[in-house]
């Protein structure tokens, strides 16, 4: 039944074969270049038909190689492999041979359940005068979706239904904004993901005293996000108060964080889920922040830098540290405090 299921509302799978995988993506082919794939599954539960990979690599501590017998019993047609693992493949089995085949694996899922093209404009959406459409054909709106007038559309963006586009933003070519999402005093650049309910480019959590009253601070900086940067379902970047929120090429912010005013986002940066950054922060290129890690106003986190899940950080972090704890500090130190806190907790 779960076979009939997956069939039915599972992800569709472009077919293609062994022989178009191997020209497209530059690997060594063993075995039939005709072998069809119509689909991709993990080693263990692949079905003929379906193409599966197996790998040594260890791209994190994160990673578990599966033992080699899984390998050796895997049903599936077409197997993405090392060259160490060719010996353990199965009798008649089509190989596609790689240094790296968890590298290769995300192109092959991107090209086999890549998404077909939309395009055109819902008679739904409310798109006002005064858009400007790079090239208008290539666009798709989706229905109840809005664009107000002043923004910048360039080529080959997907907009989805009941999205909001503000005046003058700007999305960049390919860039994707998913059902809900809210975009105001923005520019985005290309190749982004604005996943579904995130909301960039409101004001930020500005406030002062003033005679005894909480007063608040207009807002008339942006947010400024780089290229191919990917924003999580149900999360929040500020727009600055007299600067730009600045968030970097290539960066991945998960669902359900807080990006306050003024942030400074690097390059090729992870934030996990529930990652709240306040005011002025400031993070290097590279930075990986775990799930619920809280960084003070002001803070600086240098390139390369780490920070454990549900950490806060009060201090600024060199490059290359990681750290974790309340408050957040070098990781072995941590690790001391924690061991000798568990020892005496006992007497």
């Amino acid at each position: 039944m779960s076979r009939i299921l997956n069939f039915l509302f599972g992800p569709s799978a472009a077919k293609t074969t062994a022989g178009v995988l191997a020209d497209k993506f530059g690997l060594k082919l063993q075995g039939d270049k005709n072998a069809p794939v119509r689909g991709v599954a993990p080693i263990a539960d692949a079905r003929p038909g379906q193409l599966a990979f197996y790998s040594t690599e260890r791209n994190s501590a994160a990673f578990k190689i599966l033992p080699i017998d899984v390998l050796r019993n895997t049903r599936a047609t077409v197997i993405l492999l090392q060259p160490d693992q060719v010996s353990d493949a199965p009798a008649g089995a089509t190989l596609l041979i790689t240094d790296s085949p968890r590298g290769n694996i995300v192109k092959i899922l991107g090209e086999i359940y890549r998404e077909k093209p939309r395009f055109g404009i819902d008679k739904n959406a409310h798109v006002a005068r005064g858009v400007f459409f790079r090239k208008k054909r290539t666009v798709y709106i989706g229905q109840f979706a809005t664009v107000e007038r002043g923004a910048v559309i360039e080529p080959d963006v997907k907009i989805y239904p009941g999205a909001f586009i503000g005046r003058n933003v700007t999305l960049g070519r390919g860039t994707v904004v998913q059902t809900g999402a809210h975009i105001e005093n923005a520019t985005i650049g290309a190749e982004c993901v604005i996943n579904a309910n995130a909301v960039i480019g409101k004001d930020g959590f500005g406030y002062t005293r003033q005679n005894g009253k909480n007063v608040f601070i207009p807002h008339v900086g942006r947010v400024v996000l780089g290229d191919r940067v990917s924003v999580g379902a149900n999360t929040c970047i500020d727009r600055g108060a007299m600067t730009d929120t600045r968030i970097g090429d290539g960066t991945k912010i998960d669902n359900l964080c807080q990006v306050a005013h003024g942030v400074v986002v690097g390059s090729e940066c992870f934030l996990a889920s529930g990652t709240g950054l306040a005011g002025g922060v400031v993070l290097g290129d590279r930075v990986l922040l775990g799930g619920h890690v809280g960084v003070a106003n002001g803070v600086k986190i240098g390139n390369d830098a780490s920070v454990g899940a549900n950490s806060g950080v009060f201090r600024n972090i060199p490059d290359g540290q990681s750290q974790m704890g309340y408050p957040a500090g070098p990781g072995t130190e941590f690790m001391r405090h924690y061991a000798w806190l568990k020892k005496h907790s006992k007497q």
